[in-house]
Formats: structure tokens, sequence, C-alpha cells
């Protein structure tokens, strides 16, 4: 698993002369080796700073602490290593950096030549620090993995399925619970819970699920607000499985809901199935932006405020992204996310998203969930 990443990364820092590179930034640990913190319950309160990646010379070693690596399997791959340190003991408490800086003086030996390419800006300080003791020969990393996230793998793209897949689960539930009466977190719990059970175990659910009479109506964290009978409610679900993202977007009714919300809404589901046709090789991602927001314009309606789409993968909003002029072209390899909107603060929302995979040919719609009103 993650070989593919791991070749490209290698070729790519050969090119820029960068022999050792030091990766921190938890989408390029995922992305390169499949190990990915929890989101609900976060680092291990035993660690002493985030998963650390070290690259020498075609090597890759992976330090993290002993209490996440126990459920991590590791790459069946020569060039690639997991290393464990102890974070804390009954007897001597909290021994966690020690024993970090202990692993990275076994796993990156001597100082060797040449510059090291660190990911600057997500590196803590006590790393920095143990580094500068060694070389001040640096050269930043930041993001140079992006371009190459873009295009998924057959590996990766098996994996966003079957995450789209659970958050097809959130959505048959919300539409089966909805009702008048409850609230917004009422129907979060019966979503969050029927991916659960469908999974086997708990997973990350995110995004927004927002009632059209909230003030700022186009997304945040399901509070207590009530749903009345024929009220919105926006529900952008988020799942991440097995390190990779899904997303999707649904709005529903609590009860019937009155013409101007079917009309809004039935424009909205026609610029997302417009934004789909414009999904292909050789597009620039400004251009379906452009389109899309025209759409929505001359149907007589307010602009959504947000892009029209971004990329997904190891991080839940990732490039291409679609938003005004942006001249990146679209490929094939590409999974993109469609998310057009209406807003009427404090009345109405709706938004409709839906991932699909850019082929040789066209999209191809990876999200299942039923979106008619």
């Amino acid at each position: 698993m993650h070989v593919e990443q791991r070749a490209k990364t290698r070729t790519l820092l050969e090119n820029r002369g960068i022999t050792r590179a030091l990766f921190t930034h938890p989408d390029s640990v995922t992305w390169l080796t499949g190990f990915s913190n929890p989101v609900q319950t976060g680092p291990s309160p035993f660690s002493a700073g985030p998963p650390l990646l070290w690259f020498d010379k075609g090597h890759y070693a992976l330090i993290i602490q002993e209490e996440v690596a126990g459920a991590y399997i590791a790459a069946d791959d020569p060039d690639f290593s997991l290393h464990s340190y102890t974070g804390y003991t009954l007897d001597h408490g909290f021994v966690a950096e020690n024993n970090l800086h202990q692993a990275l003086e076994s796993v990156t030996g001597s100082t060797g030549s040449g510059p090291i390419g660190i990911e600057k800006s997500s590196t803590p300080l006590n790393i920095v620090e143990f580094f500068q003791r060694h070389t001040a020969d640096w050269v930043q990393i930041d993001r140079i993995l992006e371009p190459f996230r873009m295009i998924k793998t057959e590996m990766e793209i098996k994996h966003l399925r079957e995450s789209f897949s659970l958050t097809d689960v959130g959505h048959a539930a919300a539409r089966s619970a909805i009702r008048p009466g409850m609230r917004e977190i009422d129907l979060w719990t019966e979503i969050h819970s029927a991916i659960d059970r469908e999974v086997g175990r708990r997973v990350p659910l995110g995004n927004d699920c927002v009632v059209g009479t909230r003030q700022n109506n186009i997304g945040g964290w399901p509070e207590t607000e009530f749903l009345e009978e024929g009220d919105s409610i926006v529900v952008d679900l988020g799942v991440r499985l097995n390190g990779y993202w899904s997303d999707s977007c649904a709005t529903y009714f609590a009860g019937q809901p009155g013409e101007k919300a079917i009309r809004v809404h039935s424009t909205v589901l026609r610029a997302l199935e417009l934004a789909i046709s414009f999904i292909r090789p050789g597009i620039a991602a400004g251009e379906i932006d452009r389109q899309v927001r025209r759409f929505i314009e001359n149907a007589g309606y307010p602009v959504y405020p947000h892009h029209t789409g971004h990329g997904i993968g190891v991080s839940p909003h990732e490039a291409p992204r679609l938003v005004p002029g942006n001249p990146l072209i679209l490929d094939a390899g590409m999974v993109l996310m469609l998310e057009p909107g209406v807003y009427f603060p404090g009345e109405l929302g709706v938004r409709l998203e839906d991932a699909v995979l850019v082929t040789d040919t066209g999209a191809e719609i990876m999200t299942r969930h039923e979106k008619r009103v």
C-alpha cells in the first residue's frame, strides 16, 4: 500500500537534489504511509509530537507513539520501516519527548551531507531544534506533494468509494428520520449512529447540519435548533475511512416544503447537473465555477458565497479547487466534489453535492445518495 506514492515522492526529491527529508504534515504522512491519527479522539496524549516520516536515500521511516502504532498495519515494502516510542511509564510518568529524540537519533543516524527537506510549517519547535543541532542546511518542502495528490491511484479510488458508501448510508438515515419537532442534533445523532453501525466501529463524521431558519444557514455544527413544518436543513456529510475522506450534501425538508423551497431546490439540482456535465479532462477549474455561478444568477437567485467544488482525498478539502479564475486544467484521475447552493439567511438554505471521478471521456458520479425533494 502507498508504494506508488512513495516512489513518486522519491523521484521528486531526488530530482531536486534532496536525499533526506522530514514529512510532518498529517496529510503528507497519510498519503505516503496510510497512517492517520483518529479525528474524534485526536493524537495520543502521550505523544511528543505529530507522526514523523523520515526519508533517507530512498528509505522511509515512520516514527509514531506505541499506543497508536498497535492499530496500524505497516506497509509491506522493503523501503519502508515502522518505529515506535514509549510515551508514558508507571515509574517515570511522561517520557515521550526523550524517547522520541532517541528514536530520531536511531533512525536518522549520521547527519550525512546536503540539505534536508522539511515541511517547516507543520514541524513542532522541539523537532526543529533536534535537527538544528545537526545541520543548518534546510530546504522548505511544504506543499510539494499537492500536485501529485490531485491524481488518485487505483488504491485511493477504492478507498474513496468505500468512504462515499458510508455517506450514502448517512443520507438514507437522514431522509428516513427527519420530521417536524426534532432538533438538528437529533437528526445528526441518527445519521452518525447509522454510519457507525454500518462500518462496525466508530468513524469520524464531519461537516454541516443546519436548519434554513438560522441566520447563518450555509453551514455549521448541529445544535439545538428545532425543525418546524416545511423547514429546510442542509446536511453535508464527510466520513474518514482508511485515511480517506468522503463528502456529500443534500437538503431535506421537515414535512411539506413550500413552493419557493421547491423552486429553489429544483434550480440547485439543475446547477449540480450542469456542473457534472462540464467535467472532463482539459477544462479549467475556473470555467466550471463561472458557468455554474452564471446559471444561478440567471435563474434570479443570490449566488452562493463559497466554492463550486474542490478535490478530496486524505484531506476533506484539497486541490483542485473550483473557484473564480482558477486556471488549473482538469485531468483524468481527479476526484472532485461539486456543491452549488442558494441561501436566504434566516429563511431557507439549499445545497446539493456529488462526488465525481474525472475519466478520459467525462465524469463518473461516485456518490449515490438521493437528492430529490
